[in-house]
């Protein structure tokens, strides 16, 4: 009987520190999912050098720069910038009148001279940067530099557009000038009459502007 208690004993002694490691053990901890909130991308006004929104009726201009595509013909395909003539100048082609010209219109050009060279082939026209539509703006102005321009604006919107004019800015004195280098002409424009009366004093803004103001 003695022999019997004392083998029990033994058997519970041996099993205790199991139960006493499994009572301390700590439960397990289930890691909570980590929240990231949605990402939202800013959104930015448009600016000189993009690309148009409406690129199917965009009318291609001066500066632009293009993305010529024809498929399967690595050697015809690349960016071009048009030259301030409005042409481009492609491989085979030579020239090719570019300004005044829908990207499809554009694209139908070429592909009309390229089939003399390339069998059946398929050109396509994008508008990667908008340079033509843009009027400079110096002097005392929030902003310096060019904006782009949409049809009807005014000067007084494009100047609104490059953050007003500076406390120090000659209204009265303001000028736009025009046309080439060394053949540009000079349209004043005074900033408190067109504020004043709303008169625009017959100036409509055309691509390639400088307004000036002193």
């Amino acid at each position: 009987m003695k022999s019997a208690c004392t083998l029990a004993c033994a058997l519970l002694a041996l099993t205790m520190p199991s139960f006493a490691q499994q009572g301390m053990a700590h439960p397990a901890i289930t890691p909570r999912p980590t929240t990231t909130a949605p990402v939202t991308p800013q959104a930015t006004a448009a600016q000189v050098g993009s690309s148009p929104q409406d690129s199917a009726t965009y009318v291609i201009g001066a500066d632009d720069q293009l993305q010529i595509t024809v498929w399967k013909e690595t050697a015809l395909t690349g960016p071009l910038t048009v030259r301030p003539d409005g042409q481009i100048s492609m491989p085979l082609l030579g020239d090719v009148p570019a300004a005044g010209k829908t990207p499809m219109q554009l694209a139908d050009l070429i592909t009309a001279g390229l089939k003399k060279y390339v069998n059946d082939p398929t050109v396509t026209v994008t508008v990667s940067q908008v340079n033509s539509k843009r009027v400079f703006l110096i002097g005392q102005v929030g902003h310096i530099g060019p904006i782009m321009i949409t049809p009807g604006m005014t000067v007084l919107q494009a100047i609104s557009t490059a953050g007003g004019l500076t406390p120090y800015a000659n209204g009265k004195k303001i000028y736009i000038l025009r046309g080439p280098q060394g053949a540009q002409k000079k349209i004043p424009f005074n900033y408190k009459t067109a504020v004043r009366d709303g008169n625009q004093q017959g100036v409509a803004l055309e691509p390639g502007d400088t307004i000036v103001v002193p």
